[in-house]
């Protein structure tokens, strides 16, 4: 197999994303309480309907269903308090989550050993600005050549615009293009639907599992640090 370029997902696949959310929506229920005179349970109870609203305003799986500011705006404005707390509220929940943020064991390791053999790619839903704040957070952006953000695609995964925008900046075809990611419904189905290989890293244990195993012919990692031995095989060396 002739590949040329890794693409990556982001969130849950270079870092965790759980944990990261889960610090900072504890530090924001909080704020919740004591600012909006909100329960824990009324909290989040609402932060989920507004999620879910988001989705069914947008018409279709946009980058804007991730802006937490628009979500801040909609959970404050369905309480009747006033929206000068939205700023506060993002600022707030970024700071933690960015706090949060730890890239996953044997990253760094495995970039290190792939950049000088393969294009490094980035290809990602929400908007660019926090992932590439995350990504600056991990100390990774030195390791990528590329990023593709649904922002920037005007698609979420699996839709084939965004992974089709990733090999035309990776430079090669599809075919000749790796895709990693944790999500067997929007990294590895959409891969696989674009003409590109797939590598599932399988979730750990005490994350969401996957309805499903991965599909025939698409190998599983349970450490990025496993990554650059399998390509070698993958590419008969």
């Amino acid at each position: 197999m002739d590949i040329k370029a890794v693409v990556f997902d982001l969130d849950n696949t270079l870092y965790d994303y759980d944990a990261a959310h889960e610090a900072a929506f504890r530090i924001l229920s909080g704020y919740a309480q004591i600012a909006l005179g909100l329960s824990e349970e009324e909290f989040s109870a609402v932060y989920d309907a507004v999620m879910q609203e988001q989705i069914t305003r947008s018409g279709g799986a946009y980058a804007a269903i991730h802006n937490r500011m628009i979500r801040f705006q909609m959970i404050l404005e369905r309480v009747r308090k006033p929206i000068l707390y939205a700023p506060q509220m993002s600022d707030l929940y970024w700071a933690v989550f960015l706090d949060a943020c730890r890239p996953v064991p044997g990253v760094r390791e495995a970039l290190e050993a792939l950049r000088t053999e393969y294009v490094i790619g980035v290809g990602t839903n929400m908007t660019a600005d926090y992932q590439y704040r995350k990504l600056q957070r991990l100390g990774l952006l030195d390791f990528i050549g590329f990023m593709v953000s649904s922002e920037e695609a005007g698609a979420e995964k699996p839709e084939k615009r965004l992974f089709d925008l990733c090999a035309e900046k990776a430079g090669c075809a599809a075919a000749e293009c790796v895709f990693v990611g944790d999500s067997l419904s929007h990294d590895i189905k959409g891969a696989l639907d674009a003409g590109m290989s797939a590598v599932w890293l399988s979730p750990p244990p005490g994350h969401i599992a996957e309805p499903k195993p991965a599909p025939d012919g698409v190998p599983a990692i349970a450490s990025l640090s496993e990554l650059p031995g399998l390509l070698r095989g993958l590419r008969g060396i």
